[in-house]
């Protein structure tokens, strides 16, 4: 995708560029070569990009890339700043891993965790979706959410899981302008018992009408929003 690989170049991580000749005297990608010169990266000029393609709809480019740097918990909590931490509980549609992280940026969140076993990889398409949000979110990658649960109030930070069982409403929760993680469940699964027991509360997004569940995407990004207007960081 254009924007997720210009923000990979512009953060100095992209090796290679390949470029649809058909595609490259438009303006995106014409910026992004002027931008890949520039950083020197090596660039062809090709007939096809997508049989090199890890996504569909590559958009006439394709990069290789060194990847991200990721964090253990402590580091991560002290790097992240504001101290708002989203936590995600084996996602496992790499598209939400994406979209969590583009909100979590938007809302002006601090950091993200992530889990290496049973979870969607951070690869080509939750870079896609998350398009350029990567580049700019600090990110912890954990074997056992569960215990950078423990890890995360050892810290000092409340944590809390989202459950739509739960009868305590996030909304206007006391605690969401001090120091915090909340934790977004597994598509259809929603957060492990092992999870919801570490955290501090379990609560849920209000709803108008009676559904079975929000989208994992869409539940995080209304969860940090929230967090974001109690802390003032929306304008």
């Amino acid at each position: 995708g254009v924007h997720a690989v210009a923000a990979a170049v512009a953060a100095g991580r992209v090796t290679q560029l390949k470029v649809e000749a058909g595609r490259a005297e438009s303006a995106d990608i014409a910026a992004l070569l002027a931008a890949a010169k520039a950083a020197g990266v090596v660039t062809d000029i090709v007939d096809d990009v997508r049989p090199l393609a890890a996504t569909t709809a590559p958009q006439g480019v394709v990069a290789f890339a060194r990847p991200i740097e990721t964090f253990d918990v402590r580091s991560l909590v002290e790097k992240a700043d504001p101290p708002v931490i989203v936590v995600l509980d084996h996602a496992e549609d790499p598209r939400n891993v994406g979209a969590i992280a583009r909100s979590a940026v938007a809302a002006g969140a601090g950091g993200m965790v992530v889990s290496s076993r049973r979870s969607a990889p951070l690869g080509a398409t939750a870079f896609k979706a998350a398009v350029g949000a990567f580049e700019r979110l600090p990110v912890a990658v954990v074997p056992s959410i569960a215990d950078a649960v423990r890890q995360l109030r050892d810290l000092g930070l409340w944590v809390v899981a989202l459950d739509g069982d739960s009868d305590e409403s996030f909304f206007g929760l006391r605690i969401l302008d001090d120091p915090i993680a909340v934790v977004v469940g597994a598509e259809g699964k929603g957060v492990s018992r092992l999870v919801a027991e570490r955290a501090d509360v379990v609560a849920r997004l209000p709803m108008a009408n009676d559904v079975e569940s929000l989208n994992a995407s869409v539940a995080g990004a209304l969860a940090l929003f929230e967090i974001g207007r109690a802390r003032g960081a929306l304008s």
